[in-house]
C-alpha cells in the first residue's frame, strides 16, 4: 500500500469485552453515518457483543459468524471480504473481520497469518476499510506481535499509530514452511492414466471415517481439483497421501509445480475465463488449506473436520 492507497487495514488491539464492544460499534456507526455498506465477520460470541452494543443499528449491517464462514482462512478473502465488496460496486465498504481467536489451533495459525498479510495485496487500490480485532489478553504475545507485521496501522482505546514493523510479504514467506511428516497414510502416485483413482481413494477413506455422502462428494471434488492442477501445472504427475489426525481427514497432493502468486486460490475468477479455479474450489470446500511451495515442489494439504461421533 502507498500513502495514496484508498485501502485501510488497521488492527484493533483490545483487552476486554467492553473495550471491544465500544470500539467496534463506534467503527460501525462511523461507517453507517458516512453511508458506507458495513459487514461484520467475527466469532459468534463476539458477534453477539457487537450486535447488543449496536442495538437497532445492527439491522443495517451484514452479520456473519467467522467461525463458520471463515473456518478455513483461505476462504475469507474470496468468500467473505471480496464477496461483500463486490456486492457494492463503486462504494466504499467497511468490514470488521476477526480471523484469529484463542481457539485457533497451531495448525491453523500459519494460514491465518498469511491471510492477514494477503488482505493487503488483495485489496490494494480498493475503496475499503477492514478492521481486524486482536484479543491481547487471550492470544499469545507472538500472535499479537505479528499483527503489527500484517497491518500498517494499529489502534487501541487510546488512539492509533502507524506500525513500524509492517512487512506482509515477509510474513507470507516465513509461514511458507515444509510440513511435518504424517504417521500412517494411504498413498498413490498418479498421472493422466489413473487420476480417477485419487478420487476413489479419497472417497473410500472418507467413508471409512463416517463422512456423510454430501461431504464425501466435497472431498472427492477437492482431490480431483488438486490432481488436475498437478497434471496441468505440476509436471504432469503427482502423489496423493491421505490420513486422519487431530480430528481431521487430511488429503495431501504434492507435485513438481511452483505456485508463484501467493493470492492463487484467493481471488474469484471471471466466469468467462476457462480453468484456473482449482485451488479456489478447494479453499471453498475444505475446513483448512495449507500450502508449501518452492521452485520445483508444491504440497497442498486440504483438511476436513471429522464428523461428530454418535
Amino acid at each position: 500500500m502507498t500513502l495514496a492507497d484508498p485501502f485501510s487495514h488497521p488492527a484493533l488491539l483490545y483487552g476486554s469485552e467492553p473495550e471491544y464492544a465500544a470500539a467496534t460499534a463506534a467503527f460501525v456507526r462511523e461507517g453507517l453515518a458516512a453511508g458506507e455498506p458495513v459487514a461484520i465477520a467475527v466469532p459468534a460470541r463476539n458477534l453477539a457483543l457487537i450486535e447488543a452494543e449496536l442495538g437497532a443499528d445492527a439491522a443495517a449491517v451484514r452479520l456473519l459468524d467467522m467461525g463458520a464462514v471463515g473456518r478455513n482462512p483461505g476462504r475469507i478473502i474470496p468468500g467473505v471480504l471480496l464477496d461483500f465488496a463486490d456486492r457494492h460496486p463503486g462504494e466504499r465498504v467497511r468490514i470488521i473481520g476477526e480471523p484469529i481467536w484463542a481457539g485457533r489451533s497451531a495448525t491453523e495459525y500459519p494460514a491465518c497469518a498469511q491471510h492477514e498479510a494477503l488482505i493487503n495485496f488483495a485489496f490494494a487500490g480498493r475503496q475499503a476499510t477492514i478492521l481486524c480485532p486482536y484479543d491481547v489478553g487471550a492470544l499469545a504475545p507472538e500472535v499479537v506481535k505479528e499483527a503489527a507485521r500484517t497491518h500498517p496501522v494499529l489502534c487501541d482505546a487510546a488512539g492509533e499509530w502507524p506500525s513500524g514493523d509492517y512487512a506482509p510479504g515477509r510474513v507470507i514467506e516465513e509461514h511458507n514452511q515444509p510440513f511435518e511428516e504424517p504417521g500412517e497414510f494411504a498413498s498413490l502416485r498418479f498421472d493422466d492414466t489413473n487420476l480417477a483413482a485419487t478420487r476413489h481413494l479419497a472417497a473410500e477413506q472418507a467413508a471409512l471415517l463416517g463422512f456423510a455422502s454430501s461431504r464425501i462428494d466435497d472431498i472427492r471434488l477437492a482431490v480431483a481439483e488438486l490432481g488436475a492442477n498437478s497434471l496441468d501445472h505440476g509436471g504432469g504427475a503427482g502423489t496423493i497421501r491421505i490420513w486422519a489426525a487431530a480430528g481431521r481427514l487430511v488429503c495431501e497432493v504434492s507435485d513438481r509445480g511452483h505456485i508463484r502468486d501467493p493470492l492463487a486460490g484467493r481471488i474469484p475468477v471471471d466466469p468467462r475465463r476457462p480453468g484456473s479455479r482449482g485451488l479456489l474450489i478447494v479453499n471453498l470446500l475444505a475446513d483448512l488449506v495449507r500450502v508449501h511451495t518452492r521452485p520445483g515442489a508444491t504440497t497442498v494439504r486440504a483438511y476436513f473436520d471429522l464428523p461428530a461421533g454418535p
